[in-house]
């Protein structure tokens, strides 16, 4: 139905009769509309009785058709599918066999063609090609019940499991034979024939054997005929590096000679074995190297006595009574040691320590060279980049590797500390100091002396540095590394800071002998030189690491550390090795030249500051007089307007100006700021005391000779000196205020009062009234 109607065939609204039940105004009518919804009930119940009868006859016509008609056509494909599926299985069992026939047939075939080829023919390439196809057939059919019945022949009657093992190991013995043999002629075509035939045998690791025994053969005979060549004469005192030398670098010609052929023949990663054999004859042949330079170089009494070595220099230089050269003034041509001194200073040559030294360094080198060649011959194809190199386990656990450890690196790490140390007392031993320098601004400097002055013993301890640094990073180890360049930073932190400190202490005290006067002329200059040879030790250190680690344009150095240092990430070490000791020795250095500068400040530049500043001040009038105020503007333009910034001038230049010739550029910034500063200081406090004798007039030179004392006083230094003289300036500012100007900015205080005035004030309130009260 379309909708619903009531009785009279209207609509229904909501379901209920529009009139109805609910317009009913009688119970007469209210029956009336109840009979009327019970027949509208029975009819809609009588048409959903007919629809449900005609539902069920469809659900049984349906199970009808299943059961008859589709119940059939089921049974037919489930019979089609089983057959089918039987089908498949005759076709997979029917090819399977037919395989196994197939194979069966090959083997017969490979059997009678080993057979045919090992006889009369000896055709050693067919029968082992034969081989390697038979060894393509699964071991299921070579030693299934089928092949043993169908193999064997009258002319070969053993199963034929047996006939492929014998001939496999007749053609194995007999390829071996014939390889030594040509291995022993030197015959490399009938070496490379047979060498090649192994893998289709399944024996690829007795040809790899086979063929690391051949090479190593002639690796041991080259390094012998190395060894025994008689004209060691010329070699530079590096026979045996230039032997260990030759040895890896032959080695490395073999690699790279024989990894194609190799690789060719039994795949990829196969040279490994060959190297691991190789380097099993290079433990050999380098421990003999090693030990014939060890036991000719008297390696192990170098050492003893090495250790033994005590230093008395040094030491005795740092003991309370002790009194050496005291201005180091000392002739570099010999040794300020007393009588006796010099059979101990001799008692290790320097000149053998050095050569053992050099010769190990290079011998090392190359072992680095050799490791990271090894490392990338044998390293998997997707991590053979350098940054991804490791040394191989065969190499670390190598005798050579131990031999390198003991007879190598452990006498290299000794003897460069004692090297190192060594050198920086003999330095000391000779230290001179540049002669005839002066503080008398009427005397020329000497030309012989050339700034920056220092002490002979920094430029001979830095040399030093870069040469051991330099030859330690040629080693390319990083234990060694990890051992010499602290014991650089340590010698470096003790000895040479301790020397220069315990000069600048005990013997170039800048005191004055007698109380109220200047300390003597040698004693300030020699102070100032020792200051610059801390200065610029740092810096030449600084350069030193710099170039070695790569930083501030020098990237080339970066590349060639991480070249020296290919493994893992042991550059980064190296790097982070090298910048501890200049920040180590930057630290130590710059405590010392600030507290030198103290020093200079108290003992030096305060006394002389005192006369200059009273001779400065000397009859300063800032209260002039009505006759002076009309005279004002030819005041300012007389020859004795600027008196006071001019006798300023001359007393600061007196004093300032000879030690700055004297001192490094960074030194004097450093003694010019902290002299600055208390000149700063000074001044105000000169300006406070003529609270109360100031007037107009007065104020404007007082400005005027203040602007011109700052100016004498940071000449030739940083502008930001000026800063230091900011209170000085702004009490002269405040009392050259006009009247209505001070009392605006004296009812404004923080921000404001900035804002308002463009000036960021270091006077507080108070103060600023106080300097307003300096007018009379």
């Amino acid at each position: 139905m379309s909708a619903l109607t009531n009785g009279t065939h209207e609509p229904l609204q909501n379901g209920r009769p529009s009139d109805g039940i609910y317009t009913a105004s009688s119970v007469a009518e209210i029956r009336a509309s109840l009979d009327e919804l019970a027949q509208r009930e029975s009819k809609v119940t009588a048409r959903l009785d007919n629809l449900l009868a005609s539902q069920k006859d469809l659900n049984l016509a349906t199970r009808n058709i299943s059961h008859g008609m589709l119940s059939s056509a089921s049974r037919t494909a489930t019979r089609i599918s089983s057959a089918v599926r039987n089908l498949d299985r005759e076709q997979a069992a029917v090819k399977s066999t037919l395989e196994v026939v197939e194979q069966v047939a090959e083997l017969k075939a490979c059997v009678l063609g080993v057979s045919g080829s090992m006889g009369a023919p000896q055709d050693w390439e067919t029968a082992a090609n034969y081989l390697q196809r038979a060894r393509q057939i699964p071991d299921a059919v070579i030693d299934g019940a089928f092949a043993e019945e169908i193999v064997p022949t009258s002319e070969v009657p053993d199963p034929p499991r047996q006939t492929l093992d014998a001939a496999s190991e007749s053609l194995c013995g007999l390829f071996l034979r014939e390889f030594e043999k040509a291995a022993q002629e030197g015959d490399g075509a009938r070496v490379t024939r047979f060498f090649k035939l192994f893998p289709l045998l399944g024996r690829s690791e007795v040809g790899l054997d086979a063929y690391g025994r051949y090479v190593c053969g002639g690796v041991s005979s080259r390094a012998r005929t190395n060894m025994n060549n008689s004209a060691r004469q010329g070699q530079g005192g590096m026979f045996y590096a230039n032997a260990l030398t030759k040895l890896f670098e032959h080695i490395a010609q073999i690699v790279d000679g024989h990894e194609p052929l190799v690789e060719r023949h039994y795949g990829a990663g196969s040279m490994t074995r060959v190297i691991e054999r190789i380097q099993a004859e290079a433990d050999v042949q380098g421990g003999i190297i090693l030990d014939t330079w060890a036991e000719e170089g008297r390696v192990a009494r170098k050492l003893t006595d090495v250790k033994s070595y005590p230093f008395n220099f040094l030491v005795q230089s740092f003991l309370p009574s002790s009194k050496p050269s005291a201005l180091g003034n000392t002739p570099r041509s010999g040794s300020p040691a007393p009588g006796g001194r010099r059979s101990e200073d001799d008692a290790v040559d320097m000149k053998e320590v050095d050569a053992l030294l050099n010769e190990s360094a290079v011998m090392l080198g190359r072992w680095t060279l050799y490791n990271r060649f090894i490392a990338s011959k044998t390293a998997p194809s997707e991590t053979g980049s350098d940054e991804s190199l490791h040394i191989p386990a065969f190499i670390m656990n190598s005798n050579l590797n131990r031999r390198i450890t003991s007879n190598l690196i452990d006498p290299f790490n000794v003897m460069s500390t004692f090297f190192f140390r060594r050198s920086v007392e003999k330095s000391f031993q000779l230290d001179e100091s540049p002669s005839n320098l002066t503080l008398n601004p009427g005397k020329a400097l000497p030309a012989s002396a050339q700034p920056p002055f220092i002490t002979s013993a920094v430029d001979d301890v830095m040399y030093i540095v870069n040469q051991v640094l330099q030859r330690t990073l040629g080693t390319g180890q990083k234990t060694v590394v990890g051992s010499v360049i602290p014991s650089i930073g340590r010698v470096l932190g003790s000895d040479f800071f301790g020397m220069v400190q315990r000069r600048m202490r005990d013997e170039c005290y800048p005191k004055a002998a007698i109380q109220g006067a200047l300390p003597p002329e040698n004693v300030i200059i020699a102070f100032l030189v020792l200051m610059n040879s801390l200065d610029v030790a740092t810096d030449y250190l600084k350069r030193i690491i710099r170039s070695s680690v790569g930083v501030s344009g020098t990237e080339a150095a970066a590349d060639a550390l991480a070249d020296k240092f290919p493994f893992g990430h042991e550059a980064s070490f190296v790097a982070k090795a090298l910048r501890n000791v200049e920040s180590g020795f930057e630290a130590k250095t710059g405590e010392l030249i600030g507290e030198a500068v103290e020093v200079m400040l108290k003992q030096v530049m305060r006394p002389r500051l005192r006369p200059v500043m009273i001779e400065t001040f000397r009859d300063a009038d800032y209260l002039a007089s009505s006759e002076e105020d009309a005279q004002g503007q030819e005041e300012q333009d007389s020859p004795d307007a600027d008196i006071v910034p001019k006798r300023f001038d001359r007393g600061w230049s007196a004093f300032t100006l000879p030690i700055k010739r004297i001192l490094s550029p960074a030194n004097y910034d450093k003694l010019l700021s902290s002299t600055v500063s208390y000149l700063a200081r000074t001044l105000e406090k000169r300006i406070w005391g003529f609270y109360g004798r100031v007037n107009a007039l007065g104020a404007v030179r007082l400005e005027r000779d203040l602007a011109g004392i700052v100016a004498a006083a940071v000449k030739g230094g940083r502008y930001e000196l000026r800063d230091l003289f900011a209170r000085c300036t702004q009490i002269v500012l405040v009392v050259n205020m006009e009247e209505d100007e001070w009392e605006e900015i004296s009812r404004l205080d923080g921000r404001e009062l900035e804002r308002v005035t463009g000036v960021v004030w270091k006077l507080d309130d108070g103060e600023r009234k106080r300097a307003r009260g300096l007018l009379q």
